[in-house]
């Protein structure tokens, strides 16, 4: 069996590299070895689907910190707006939350999802579920997909969009690696992004702060010199091995390359109160308690940070809660406060990338032409999503990176096929 393009993975960027290889002419075939299409994309954005950003564009490259520069090329052809309009025109309507993130106006990720397969079926795209791909078989004008059944389908340009190594019960596994390694390409240290952190801190294995959330908390990521790498403000949660919520996933691909250079722990910095200036604050503490002075310091500090935290934060520093905040040194008030705004803590470690939203590492991009996806050693072959060594916060971003590289690929494998002599 021959047809122009094959494209290889179910998830955002092969479906969207099928259906812009097949509008421009490919006969199209997408293999997918799970039941479902779009697996990923049904549970992306907590089941309601955060299809791209509506940031300018050099907004939405800072938010991709793994080689988002690389995607300058491929939005000059398609961009974060593209993929608005690409859903819109499909009757998938489309509305904006907070920070530029877009969502379906039916807040279900299925509505993105069937949008996608009734395009492919439109196209008549031949879609093959629940079909792993053995091998893949390069020759010098035409490759062979060799499936698992010993079915062989031979085709002019296969596009590798398998994913990467992060959530595999969607059937991200890291199949396509060493398919692109047999190519000849270069496959990047693939490492956790987007993942919680572990602690062996007393107070996360006493779990003396565990389930605590803190609100619009500033986290920051110290290197070996104490110095701030990254700091990124948003919620956090203890857990019952480190801490995560979304300040952590954002810092944690900084803390895990930290480690992959051999630091055996790395150090963070809490601000619960970022808007909150140190000096003022101590100012009108201790004036508070002239004021005040039989007051207990927990309620003297009471709506500050929350109840747990402040009385983790008193008894770090030595102090009863019911204490009387006039029987407290000035020094001892700065150093609780100080805590509030400095509380600094080690992680020892991540949890595995198979626990991680997203995989760093992966095929080179250096080896990869950035405004058509192709690869630069074989001929025929192109990739798109997770599989390239590009990685970005959650938000819309790598669900972004994703659509574009896929429709380059989809795009560019269609018209090398179409344009070239053989099969």
């Amino acid at each position: 069996m021959s047809k122009d393009v094959i494209v290889i993975g179910g998830g955002p960027s092969g479906l969207m590299a099928a259906i812009a290889a097949a509008e421009h002419g490919a006969r199209t075939v997408l293999i997918e070895k799970g039941k479902k299409l779009g697996k990923k994309l049904a549970i992306s954005g907590g089941g309601r689907c955060n299809v791209t950003n509506r940031l300018p564009q050099e907004e939405v490259i800072k938010h991709i910190p793994g080689n988002g520069r690389f995607l300058y090329s491929a939005f000059s052809v398609f961009n974060n707006y593209d993929i608005i309009d690409f859903f819109e025109s499909m009757g998938v309507g489309l509305k904006e939350e907070d920070h530029g993130r877009m969502f379906p106006i039916s807040n279900s990720a299925m509505t993105v999802v069937n949008a996608l397969i009734n395009k492919l079926e439109e196209l008549q795209v031949e879609v093959f579920l629940e079909t792993p791909v053995k091998a893949v078989h390069y020759g010098e004008t035409e490759h062979t997909v060799i499936l698992e059944n010993q079915e062989k389908l031979n085709t002019k340009a296969i596009v590798l969009a398998v994913g990467g190594k992060a959530v595999p019960h969607t059937g991200s596994t890291g199949d396509g690696y060493a398919w692109a390694k047999k190519a000849g390409h270069t496959v990047t240290e693939l490492y956790p992004t987007e993942v919680a952190l572990t602690s062996n801190e007393p107070f996360i294995k006493n779990k003396s702060l565990q389930g605590l959330s803190l609100r619009n908390a500033a986290l920051s990521v110290l290197n070996k010199k104490n110095k701030p790498i990254i700091t990124h403000q948003m919620d956090m949660i203890f857990t019952h091995f480190g801490v995560s919520g979304p300040a952590v996933l954002r810092c944690s691909q900084f803390v895990v390359k930290e480690f992959m250079k051999g630091q055996e722990k790395v150090k963070l910095v809490l601000d619960a109160l970022p808007e909150e200036n140190e000096e003022q604050l101590i100012q009108t503490t201790l004036a508070n308690m002239d004021e005040n002075p039989k007051r207990s310091i927990k309620n003297t500090l009471k709506g500050l940070v929350p109840e747990r935290y402040l009385s983790y934060i008193l008894s770090f520093n030595g102090i009863e809660e019911d204490q009387k905040a006039g029987n407290i040194s000035k020094e001892k008030i700065r150093a609780i406060l100080h805590d509030m705004k400095n509380f600094t803590f080690q992680v020892h470690g991540s949890l595995p990338l198979e626990k991680a939203f997203v995989t760093g590492g992966g095929v080179s991009i250096k080896e990869v032409v950035p405004n058509t996806m192709r690869s630069k050693i074989m001929h025929g072959l192109y990739f798109c999503g997770e599989i390239l060594d590009i990685h970005g916060y959650t938000g819309g971003y790598n669900i972004t990176s994703a659509l574009v590289t896929g429709r380059l690929a989809g795009m560019n494998s269609a018209l090398d096929s179409v344009s070239s002599p053989g099969i």
